[in-house]
């Protein structure tokens, strides 16, 4: 957690509190906790390997640790020693803006060019095979809503799995969801028919109803207080996935099923593009004030083309 991040050398200790700033900026700017306990752990993984204080780091040190072997033993990918100087790099600029210290060690370095692998998504028969394993159990059944409003909203991961009972609302015989989104962006978009339909039967499995359910109660019921974990519904997609003869893949496969959907729909390429909020700052700016309680003139024909 980030008030427990410590370093590991008694003069550092006193190098906590600008280290918890810069998470806490970090946190505020990208919308995430999940992204700033990952810097929390990189930072505590290098000072406590260096056993330096930020002022006494050199490009040598960051290098040694970029390219070490991490905590798993394995040599580490291009991607990961690109995400360690990342984050180290991150927060020198930071220093350096509190003119605490006067230079980046990371600037030193080269930085590997990072692999990127080829997004893929599922077709529509996919989605149905991987749907039709699901047991109709009420995990399975939470699930399915899960999986299903992925597809069909294109949010990400968190933005679904943080959903909670006050973020849905109805209007004019319609639902909308709010979501807060990357880079803390906020939004409001009609959810589409099947995923409030699925989401209402996964709740009644459980014994909730929406009208009855405080809104900060999560959507996805579970053995936790406040919902399934990231972790436990990534270890149930693994199985449906074996059980419906699919490659592995991780959650984020569903945003690129949503926009493939979209994009077999017939939805043009802009259209996709401001459906999945990418775009640079300015224009993202525009369509997020444009799809401000947007009706979702879409999600139908996808729906259909999975037969629901």
């Amino acid at each position: 957690m980030i008030e427990d991040l410590r370093l590991s050398v008694e003069h550092g200790k006193p190098w906590a509190g600008p280290i918890a700033a810069f998470l806490a900026e970090k946190q505020r700017r990208s919308g995430s906790t999940r992204t700033a306990d990952s810097y929390a752990g990189l930072l505590r993984q290098f000072f406590g390997v260096s056993a330096k204080t930020p002022d006494q780091v050199n490009g040598q040190d960051v290098f040694s640790w970029a390219y070490a072997t991490g905590p798993s033993g394995r040599v580490p990918t291009t991607n990961t020693i690109g995400a360690r100087i990342a984050a180290l790099s991150s927060f020198y600029r930071f220093l350096i803006r509190m003119d605490l210290v006067r230079a980046n060690p990371c600037d030193a370095l080269d930085r590997p060019r990072a692999v990127i692998p080829a997004p893929r998504g599922l077709s529509a028969t996919e989605v149905q095979r991987l749907l039709s394993v699901i047991p109709e159990t009420p995990p399975g059944l939470r699930d399915k809503a899960i999986i299903l409003t992925l597809v069909l909203t294109g949010r990400r991961r968190a933005e679904v799995l943080g959903m909670k009972a006050g973020d849905l609302n109805h209007e004019t015989g319609k639902v909308f969801y709010s979501y807060r989104g990357k880079g803390g962006k906020t939004g409001r978009r009609e959810l589409p028919g099947p995923a409030y339909e699925a989401i209402c039967r996964s709740l009644a499995a459980w014994g909730k109803a929406l009208d009855t359910m405080a809104p900060q109660e999560s959507l996805w019921p579970g053995k936790q207080t406040d919902g399934i974990s990231s972790g436990t519904f990534y270890a149930h997609l693994q199985r449906y996935l074996r059980r419906a003869e699919l490659p592995p893949a991780g959650v984020h496969i569903f945003r690129h099923t949503a926009a493939k959907l979209r994009r077999d729909a017939g939805a043009s390429l802009e259209e996709v593009s401001h459906f999945l909020d990418h775009s640079n700052l300015a224009v993202t700016s525009v369509y997020l004030q444009r799809l401000e309680g947007q009706e979702d003139l879409t999600w139908a024909k996808v729906a259909g083309a999975l037969g629901l």
